[in-house]
């Protein structure tokens, strides 16, 4: 995965996302939940190359940060729990696909507590 459309696309394949565009700047590609609205990826272009910005549990981003040289901290977002990922050919799909199901997972609505401790 190299290019935006290739990052798109990976990113719905979970249901119950879409895109969106809510920026004046159309370099910004945001992938959200239908149920709840919220940012799951940022998809980007910077230094000639298609970036992804993904939610990721900080001990979990650190390891892959020293994993990749490709996962980086998150830019322009909070460094602590998201991270950027460079989509440069060293990293395969493989690689890539399990990082944005974790940022679904992270950013998908929560039950309620009280409907929690009916189950």
């Amino acid at each position: 995965m190299i290019t935006r459309e290739e990052a798109i696309e990976a990113c719905l394949r979970f249901e119950d996302s879409f895109e969106d565009y809510p920026f004046k700047d159309v370099n910004w590609t945001i992938m959200r939940h239908k149920s709840n609205n919220k940012m799951f990826a940022a998809i980007y272009e910077r230094f000639g190359k298609i970036w992804i910005n993904l939610k990721a549990e900080p001990m979990t981003g650190d390891f892959w940060k020293n994993v990749f040289p490709a996962v980086v901290p998150a830019y322009h977002m909070n460094k602590e729990h998201w991270i950027s990922v460079i989509l440069d050919g060293t990293m395969t799909d493989g690689d890539i696909i399990p990082l944005i199901e974790d940022s679904f997972l992270l950013t998908m609505q929560k039950k309620h507590k009280s409907m929690q401790q009916n189950r």
